[in-house]
């Protein structure tokens, strides 16, 4: 064994080690990544040989926490590691959308990239750290890449960029990015931002890249201790003679439907195809099945390039617009009567019917991944289900692509969602019909709908998406406002920005040309504030502000805050008190414990339902006060008198001589009985005990001449230490209680001493 260290240092002291030669040997690349207490391992196996017909690079990259990296059990019955978590399927794709565009074209094989965090402290935040390890790991294996990358996390935290940022550290960030890329050029960016404005993205992008342009020269020396050899291989068979001949003869035709402009993307589509099967068709039959793939894949290229020549050259894009036009829009609110929010925002051949449902806390999501564990009160979901892109195929559950875009867009709006809301949210976007930036239909469309639901946002947000074209031998390019699903396959770049009127609020970025400059990224970045502010202007004529109140269907919610000792009072024993209140009451009430005091949310439908709920909380919640009058019920009779609750979990005894001014030689002569509702006056609290004496007589009117009758006083107790010392051979006989019965037959009724100084006698 002889493994080989690497340390990369970071501006403010930390360090990051990458390790090869000790794990995972048997991996076509291995690299153990440490920073502080986190540790990871990113290994990567690449078949020898691409499987038959393949034509793509069929990549997988899997990110895998585990929860002993923590010192915690995964949660459910099983109590070991399931199905990857949001988070990790997130990370995962932003370290994906890094790799990809970097195999060569030609390389087909299937590639496996898995990245296990094995250790953590919960300091600093691993993610940050996969695209790293991902790309070291490739760096010392034979495969074919022209890395490295790297990715780090830039935030801006008080006024000062900070890479790598702890968790806590972000928490405080008004710009958190994650941002790959290679020693030459930005690959990739996403993340949020408290409304900066596009020179602060810039300056956030430039200190990213500066931090990765080290850490790829690292990997590089890494990789060349190593004495990596890159392996030889042969993934495809070309035919130079096929490829001519179908640019000769189709390009022209091409270019035609390109610069046709028609909008109507169905027609788009069977024109380019109809170039293809009319090709085909010159082709013998005997070698027509044979030369297909080849003529398809030819054929792509052939169409990509008249594409981009057209909008170029003429500036002609595929629907016929100019390159800033934005495509026509038409919005609609409330458009569904059963949700508490609804809105249709379409925008070209894209279309987004997005919906709001306002919950208590009972419905917030419960997270619980290895190293973030909490609660969400406001969600986003995103479906693109096949019907939208004219597809027939069954649709399979909730797929990468769909929780990427959906995280995206509520990235884009949770920093607009109102501080200290009352409800829990879900916005829940379907795609009806795509043909470009689904993802920011639904920024645009959740924005509506949480107006419509009567959300009180901060301030409305709008999305669009940007691409790039440009010419690969000359500095001229274009950048498209608004892009089609067309432009953002075989363009250069996808550049996805949301915002305000006053700033950006999140981005996505995917980058797939090389030597892409700032000043076009700037370029691109004022574009799009254009075309986000267009369609906030339709937004606003739509709906200027939000429902002044909410629907009648939504539930009502009433917060009331009480003493923290009394939170158990009112849920009482396994919850029977909280329990028996929402079901006489029709309501749901949550509980939380906030320092030294409890917040109690109480919902229901109507607002009767829940000024009952509240009137019970607080008079468990209320505190007795000696001369009030309260109404209670008489819960338990005794032979000195009657135990009354008076209050909620608050008994008081009235006693016999406290029921009435006349004397009553027993209870059967009050005439009371148990659960009979009485008017109380609470006479005294026993600071001591803290016992509660109650009266009835209090409150009615004093007899004329009555006179109170004297109390004999009680004789003084003795203490046990005043007696004497009491001798076994002192004592007589000892007397048999049973022989004398007799004697104790006309004592009369025995008293009750515990509440003989109650009693008149």
């Amino acid at each position: 064994m002889n493994p080989i260290k690497k340390t990369i240092k970071l501006a403010d002291g930390r360090e990051i080690t990458l390790e090869t030669g000790k794990l995972a040997k048997q991996a076509d690349g291995a690299v153990e990544l440490r920073m502080g207490n986190t540790m990871l391992l990113a290994t990567v196996v690449s078949a020898k040989e691409a499987g038959e017909g393949v034509d793509f690079m069929p990549l997988q990259v899997e990110y895998k926490e585990k929860f002993s990296a923590a010192g915690r059990f995964p949660g459910g019955f099983m109590k070991r590691e399931g199905r990857a978590s949001d988070y990790e399927i997130l990370t995962a794709r932003l370290v994906d959308r890094v790799l990809r565009p970097l195999f060569p074209d030609n390389y087909h094989a299937d590639t496996f990239v898995n990245i296990i965090m094995f250790s953590s402290d919960g300091v600093d935040m691993p993610d940050a750290l996969a695209g790293l390890a991902a790309s070291a790991a490739i760096a010392v294996s034979d495969v074919p890449f022209h890395g490295p990358i790297s990715e780090v996390r830039v935030a801006r935290v008080d006024g000062q960029f900070v890479i790598n940022p702890t968790f806590e550290q972000v928490e405080k960030a008004d710009i958190e990015l994650m941002v790959g890329a290679t020693y030459d050029n930005i690959m990739m960016v996403e993340g949020e931002m408290n409304e900066v404005s596009e020179t602060e993205l810039l300056e956030a992008l430039k200190a990213a890249h500066e931090a990765i342009k080290a850490q790829c020269l690292v990997q590089e020396e890494l990789a060349k201790e190593v004495g990596v050899v890159k392996r030889e291989y042969c993934h495809e068979v070309n035919d130079e003679d096929l490829r001519k001949d179908i640019h000769d003869k189709c390009y022209d035709k091409a270019y035609a439907v390109a610069k046709a402009g028609c909008a109507d993307k169905q027609w788009r589509n069977d024109q380019f195809q109809k170039i293809e099967e009319d090709y085909l068709e010159t082709i013998p039959e005997e070698e027509r099945e044979e030369k297909a793939p080849l003529v398809a894949r030819y054929y792509h290229d052939v169409e990509k390039e008249a594409v981009r020549r057209c909008i170029l050259d003429e500036g002609i894009r595929l629907d016929g617009r100019k390159t800033n036009e934005i495509r026509p829009i038409w919005c609609e609110v409330d458009y569904l009567p059963g949700p508490h929010g609804s809105a249709v925002f379409t925008r070209g051949e894209t279309q987004s019917l997005a919906t709001v449902t306002l919950g208590t806390k009972l419905d917030e999501k419960i997270v619980d991944d290895v190293l973030n564990q909490g609660k969400e009160h406001f969600l986003l979901h995103y479906n693109f289900p096949p019907f939208s892109t004219g597809e027939a195929k069954p649709q399979r559950g909730v797929g990468r692509r769909e929780i990427g875009h959906g995280n995206l867009a509520h990235r884009a709006l949770k920093r607009m969602f109102p501080d200290d809301f009352p409800y829990t949210c879900r916005v829940v976007s379907d795609i009806l019909e795509s043909n470009g930036s689904s993802s920011m239909a639904t920024v645009c469309a959740g924005t509506l709908a949480l107006l419509d639901a009567g959300v009180k946002m901060k301030k409305p947000v709008s999305g669009i998406a940007m691409g790039l074209i440009t010419d690969y031998d000359s500095p001229k390019y274009a950048i498209l406002s608004d892009i089609l699903g067309d432009e953002d396959h075989l363009g250069d770049m996808d550049f996805k920005v949301t915002g305000t009127v006053d700033g950006i609020t999140a981005t996505q970025m995917d980058i797939k040309c090389d030597g892409l400059s700032y000043e076009i990224l700037e370029k691109a970045l004022n574009q799009a504030r254009e075309g986000r502010m267009h369609i906030l202007n339709i937004i606003n004529q739509t709906i200027p502000a939000p429902r002044e109140d909410y629907k009648p269907h939504v539930p009502r919610i009433e917060t009331m805050i009480i003493p923290k000792e009394f939170i158990g009072a009112v849920i009482g024993p396994q919850g029977k008190v909280i329990q028996g209140i929402q079901e006489e009451t029709g309501t749901i009430i949550t509980i939380e414990e906030e320092g030294e005091t409890g917040v109690v949310e109480v919902a229901a439908p109507n607002r009767d339902s829940i000024q009952a709920a509240i009137a019970k909380i607080k008079a468990i919640t209320a505190q007795p006060e000696e001369g009030e009058i309260y109404t209670g019920k008489i819960v338990s009779i005794l032979d000195f008198g009657a135990f009354v609750e008076f209050m909620p979990g608050r008994d008081g005894l009235l006693h016999i001589s406290e029921i009435s001014w006349d004397r009553l030689d027993n209870m059967e002569q009050s005439g009371l009985k148990e659960g009979d509702e009485v008017t109380v006056k609470l006479v005294e609290i026993d600071k001591k005990t803290g016992k509660f004496r109650l009266s009835m007589r209090a409150l009615q009117p004093k007899p004329d001449g009555y006179v109170e009758r004297e109390r004999a006083p009680r004789p003084p107790r003795r203490d046990n230490n005043d007696r004497p010392p009491r001798r076994d051979n002192d004592r007589g006989p000892r007397r048999d209680n049973r022989d004398n019965r007799n004697h104790h037959d006309n004592r009369g009724p025995r008293r009750n001493n515990n509440n003989d100084e109650h009693h008149n006698e």
